[in-house]
C-alpha cells in the first residue's frame, strides 16, 4: 500500500476533509491532495502533524492498514 493511499485511509477514518486537514496544517487542500495521489510527500514535520491529527504514531501512519486498526480495536 502506498503512502498517499494510507493518509487518504487514516484521513478519511478520522471523518476529515481535505480541507480540514489543510486548514490545520497551514497548508493547502491541494498540497494535501498531492499527498494522498502520490504526488508528492510530506516532509517529517508535517507527517508527524498529521499522524498526531489522525491519532496514530507515525510508524503506524506510514504503514496504515484499516483492517488491521479494526482488527486491533476488537481484540
Amino acid at each position: 500500500m502506498s503512502l498517499g493511499n494510507n493518509l487518504y485511509k487514516a484521513r478519511r477514518k478520522k471523518g476529515l476533509s481535505q480541507e480540514t486537514v489543510a486548514d490545520t496544517l497551514g497548508i493547502s487542500r491541494h498540497t494535501v491532495s498531492k499527498w494522498e495521489t502520490d504526488e508528492t510527500l510530506p516532509n517529517v514535520f508535517q507527517a508527524k502533524e498529521m499522524a498526531r491529527l489522525y491519532e496514530l504514531s507515525l510508524d503506524d501512519l506510514m504503514e496504515y492498514d484499516a483492517n488491521v486498526q479494526e482488527i486491533e480495536k476488537v481484540i
